[in-house]
């Protein structure tokens, strides 16, 4: 008989290598939990030794090379990659090291163990202590010991169940809404989806729907009154907006003549434009001009300088500037001052502001000149509470209005500065602009008086006083240089504005 003892790290490993190593007739003496894994010893017959080992010359050839020294440890051949790979896996085989009297003894006691566990299972056949037996034999057992397990009568954990088994639990009871409650929110916002899809398709039906009668409507006006809609076109063309020019047009009666309707339509849009009645630079005092960056404030400074310093001589003419928030945004102003002869105050807030009024109280003119700011700009407002709060002076505020910007932008423009009470507005850049409808419709829509028009960068040339009418005829003048490929049912040339 041949004892052998195996380690591996689990016992279906272990038992790999003992049908391996001493073949299915092998006897597992016993087996124990050690520590990197289990422990497996067993023997085989001397007989059925010599008859496995023969049928595995494999093992045999491995076991005649090895030598003493490593009896003790052997490493387990790799099994067919059908099965499992064990490689990695290291079987530890040590040899009983006792006397003969010992062995012979622990052999006896164990053939008696495993005497009584064959006469319990006699009904099996020969082959009760194979592998799959004895795998069926651990599994029984560790059931009847798990079932064995009793809490004993007197302990406090028996009588905490035996309290826990008497109090009276309610059954449980299950919402029948909990699915209901769910359900309708996935529905809900499916529904939401399906509502919003639904808005947005009425919305687009609705927008082509107005497109369509639009343009029905408006076939309508061109049959039935077309010089009214000539006119309405004619006045777009300019860039005045749709419904100023349908509210202009309504006056021409339809039997007038296309070129005499024109000119009438011209001078019905002129008289709805305001104008300062009073001089900036006749009636003096303090003036600020506001807008935007870049709509040419510090240049309309100059210019209305230089003709005040030309009428009243320059020590009744003085320059301050608000505009702190530019690297060197004052020495522009600086210089026109310096060549005019005027001086010019540096004010960072409404204290300074009123002070420097205060020392130049006996100016006839002081033109403040403002930072540019865009109509969106958070700091806006520091700038027109500064102009807003008590100095002692009434300060008269003009907003300058480039000719170049579009009408949705002077209209917000406008409301942004309307903050502070506007004396009216200044246009500039008139020589850049390739139309002025877009002005002409924000300042007869908010009723904005207009004091000045800009032509040109010239100090102090390019500057004129507001007259409705050079304003319309400029207009008019644009329009027809962006229409003169166009045919017309009447010669402008002829009959001018």
């Amino acid at each position: 008989m041949k004892i052998k003892r195996f380690f591996a790290k689990d016992m279906r490993t272990a038992l790999l290598q003992v049908k391996e190593e001493l073949g299915v007739d092998a006897v597992i003496m016993s087996n124990k939990k050690v520590a990197g894994g289990v422990e497996i010893v067993a023997a085989i017959d001397g007989d059925n030794q010599s008859s496995t080992f023969g049928s595995m010359p494999n093992l045999s050839r491995r076991q005649a090379t090895a030598t003493p020294s490593t009896a003790g440890q052997y490493t387990a051949p790799p099994a067919r990659k059908a099965t499992r790979d064990l490689q990695d896996d290291r079987v530890s085989l040590q040899s009983e090291k006792t006397d003969g009297g010992s062995m012979t003894k622990r052999f006896a006691n164990m053939l008696k163990q495993y005497s009584n566990t064959s006469e319990e299972s006699s009904y099996r056949d020969e082959s009760a202590d194979s592998l799959n037996s004895l795998l069926e034999r651990q599994n029984k057992h560790r059931e009847e010991q798990n079932g064995n397990v009793r809490i004993r009568e007197n302990s406090p954990l028996a009588k905490l169940i035996a309290e826990d088994r008497r109090i009276p639990r309610p059954e449980p009871r299950l919402d029948p809404t909990r699915y209901d409650r769910r359900k309708p929110q996935t529905e809900q916002e499916e529904g939401s989806n399906e509502l919003e899809n639904m808005r947005e398709e009425m919305t687009s039906i609705r927008r082509l729907l107005e497109h369509q009668v639009s343009g029905l409507l408006w076939q309508e006006v061109e049959r039935r009154e077309p010089l009214r809609a000539m006119l309405i076109k004619r006045l777009e063309r300019m860039g005045v907006s749709p419904e100023l020019a349908d509210q202009m047009a309504c006056y021409i009666p339809e039997d007038t003549k296309p070129a005499r309707a024109w000119k009438a339509l011209l001078a019905l849009v002129s008289d709805q434009i305001n104008v300062t009645k009073q001089d900036i630079l006749k009636r003096g005092g303090v003036v600020a001009l506001l807008g935007p960056t870049g709509v040419g404030k510090t240049t309309t400074i100059a210019k209305l300088a230089a003709r005040a310093a030309m009428e009243y001589g320059a020590n009744n003419v003085a320059l301050v500037t608000t505009d702190t928030y530019r690297i060197g945004a004052h020495e522009q102003l600086s210089i026109y001052g310096r060549i005019m002869g005027c001086p010019v105050k540096v004010a960072k807030d409404s204290s300074e502001l009123a002070d420097v009024i205060y020392q130049l109280r006996n100016r006839k003119l002081i033109l403040v000149d403002t930072a540019g700011m865009g109509q969106r700009d958070v700091r806006l407002s520091e700038q027109l509470d500064t102009l807003m709060q008590e100095s002692g002076e009434v300060i008269h505020s003009y907003l300058v209005l480039p000719a170049t910007a579009q009408r949705r932008v002077l209209q917000e423009t406008i409301d942004h500065f309307r903050r502070i009470p506007l004396s009216g507005c200044i246009l500039t850049k008139l020589d850049e602009s390739l139309s002025l409808g877009e002005f002409v419709s924000v300042v007869i829509q908010n009723a904005l008086p207009v004091a000045y028009i800009a032509n040109g960068q010239r100090v102090p040339e390019d500057i004129v006083i507001a007259q409705p009418k050079y304003l319309i005829a400029k207009a008019n003048e644009l329009l027809e240089k962006s229409t003169e490929n166009e045919p017309h049912y009447w010669n402008s040339d002829n009959e001018g504005f």
